[in-house]
């Protein structure tokens, strides 16, 4: 078992990166590791050329996945938009991965990313004792990308300034970054492209200026399609994630896994199951990746507290934390679906007990 915390997808899913390289016979463009095929067998799932069973990264359309590795294909670059939780950034990372081989070339955007993040910056003693030159330029991985015929991965970049956001303008057009110190620019090698990801609820968007926008082209990641797609994309990620922390599986963990995905469903969702009543929605996503966050601490609360046993006691707590993000609006929600909904409901008798004591 490695050290590691986690370990990005080209070393986690070595072996099935290189059981589709062994069979890739399809056309690949310069500078990719994989064909357009291939890396969709990777991204979908389904069997390498030597028949090694390839594991799903995706539970969604496929069409989705299949107009994203095509505008990799081009000079285009690629935006992956949608909800918290449409697992915009597990596709980027793996489409990287598939691709490039290196799924580590990554630029976080927060409100505090600048320029010299996306740009370039300087090792400052260098430039003190020598002034500008490439040995004091310290690339970031957009440039790294750019010089080694990569993907870079922006994630989140309606949360940096439209300023910052502009930077990228040259690079898409241009596929070239200019180094005005140095009186110098460096010209992107073919296989380079940009992956970024944005969220259509973040609180802290910028939008895009109409000049970005035309340089990308759009792949929209919607909510899963239903309740059981919903559940396999939850129980397949909980599953990888428990394995990587060592936390024992108890019998009963899919069946939580759809209880807890039903819940989140119906109060994202405004509206009952079967439709016959409207909710009030809480002021958070409650996304596929809330429910996998609530499950693992179910996980680790069984594990060490409960003597394995996962029960609706030990879940409840983590619901409450993904559920009440505004402690006065999505306590009445939640309040208010506790007694209009699963009090009527029998088999839910445990998670309305266990919600309503820790309210």
């Amino acid at each position: 078992m490695t050290e590691m915390l986690r370990l990005p997808a080209e070393i986690t899913y070595a072996a099935e990166l290189e059981a589709l390289k062994v069979g890739d016979a399809g056309p690949k463009p310069k500078g990719w590791v994989l064909s357009p095929r291939a890396a969709m067998t990777y991204l979908m799932g389904g069997a390498a050329g030597g028949g090694a069973p390839i594991s799903a990264k995706y539970v969604g359309d496929k069409r989705l996945i299949e107009t994203a590795i095509a505008t990799l294909a081009t000079d285009r670059a690629l935006l992956l938009l949608g909800m918290p939780g449409t697992a915009k950034s597990w596709v980027s990372e793996h489409l990287a991965a598939a691709i490039s081989g290196d799924s580590t070339m990554i630029i976080q955007g927060t409100a505090g990313t600048d320029e010299n993040q996306i740009r370039y910056g300087w090792n400052y003693a260098q430039l003190l004792a020598h002034g500008p030159s490439r040995q004091a330029l310290v690339p970031t991985p957009l440039l790294r990308a750019m010089e080694n015929g990569k993907l870079c991965r922006l994630e989140e970049l309606t949360r940096m300034g439209s300023d910052v956001q502009d930077t990228l303008i040259t690079v898409l057009s241009e596929k070239m970054m200019p180094i005005p110190e140095l009186n110098d620019s460096v010209y992107a090698r073919r296989g380079f492209n940009i992956i970024a990801t944005a969220n259509n609820r973040d609180k802290g968007v910028n939008e895009l200026s109409s000049a970005l926008k035309r340089r990308f082209n759009v792949v929209v990641l919607p909510l899963p399609d239903n309740l059981e797609q919903e559940v396999a994309i939850v129980a397949k990620r909980v599953g990888e994630m428990s394995q990587g922390l060592e936390l024992p599986a108890p019998k009963n963990v899919a069946e939580e896994i759809a209880r807890v995905v039903a819940i989140f469903r119906e109060m994202r969702g405004g509206a009952t199951v079967d439709g016959k009543m409207t909710l009030k929605s809480p002021s958070g996503s409650l996304s596929a990746a809330e429910a996998i966050g609530v499950m693992i601490g179910g996980l680790s609360h069984a594990a060490f507290f409960n003597n394995g046993a996962l029960s609706a006691e030990g879940i409840a707590s983590n619901m409450i934390g993904a559920i009440i993000k505004d402690p006065v609006q999505d306590k009445a929600v939640l309040e208010e679906y506790l007694e209009t909904v699963l009090k009527k409901r029998p088999d839910y008798a445990d998670y309305y007990h266990a919600l309503s004591d820790m309210m």
